[in-house]
């Protein structure tokens, strides 16, 4: 017994290593602008009177995730101007695609769809392309960051913090809508990519 429950000790103690729980704030920034583009998002046309139909089409911005694997070698193999020399090549990708994340929820949260519908359409896919790089960027700096026995703690903690995210980005954004405006809401998630933003610029750049 008094080994087994070594056993679970040290298995618990690999969710305390930096990388690990850093791991959990990237799945964090990775999972919080995916319902923001898609469920919640639908909400709030919705609530702004926008047509079934209209709405409809912006099914078609989740398509960015869907061929992000033909973006894949561009982010794999491209290091970035300026930002690529002085973070890395991993870091640099992560850090480009949430600024882009950010910047598209914050001039989401400054657009009336009923007015601007094409202008959200296009702040809508921002979004999801900056995020579907982050997405690539973060899988690229999970493989190379630890040692393949960690590999399985990492994915948890990522999927975990996705899992978060979504509820954030979900249940959180509705109760700010519904007490608040879309505008507060959409702000204030904007705002909750700093979390991604300051793991990348405290985590170091894994070895290739």
């Amino acid at each position: 017994m008094q080994n087994s429950q070594v056993g679970w000790l040290e298995a618990a103690r690999i969710y305390t290593q930096p990388r690990v729980l850093a791991m959990f704030f990237l799945g964090f920034s990775a999972g919080l602008p995916f319902l923001l583009v898609f469920s919640t998002l639908t909400a709030w046309l919705t609530d702004a009177g926008v047509a079934r139909s209209a709405i409809g089409f912006f099914g078609w911005v989740g398509i960015t995730y869907s061929i992000k694997v033909l973006w894949a070698p561009v982010v794999d193999r491209l290091v970035l101007p300026l930002i690529g020399k002085r973070l890395g090549q991993r870091r640099s990708w992560m850090l480009f695609g949430q600024i882009g994340i950010a910047a598209g929820l914050a001039g989401m949260a400054f657009v009336d769809p009923a007015d601007h519908l094409l202008s959200v359409a296009l702040l809508a896919l921002l979004v999801a392309f900056s995020s579907s790089t982050q997405d690539v960027a973060i899988d690229a700096y999970r493989i190379e960051a630890v040692i393949t026995n960690y590999q399985g703690a990492m994915s948890a903690s990522y999927v975990f913090g996705y899992k978060v995210a979504l509820l954030v980005a979900g249940a959180g954004a509705l109760f700010i809508a519904d007490f608040g405006n879309w505008q507060l809401a959409y702000l204030s998630m904007a705002a909750l990519m700093a979390v991604g933003v300051v793991t990348v610029l405290l985590i170091a750049e894994p070895e290739r």
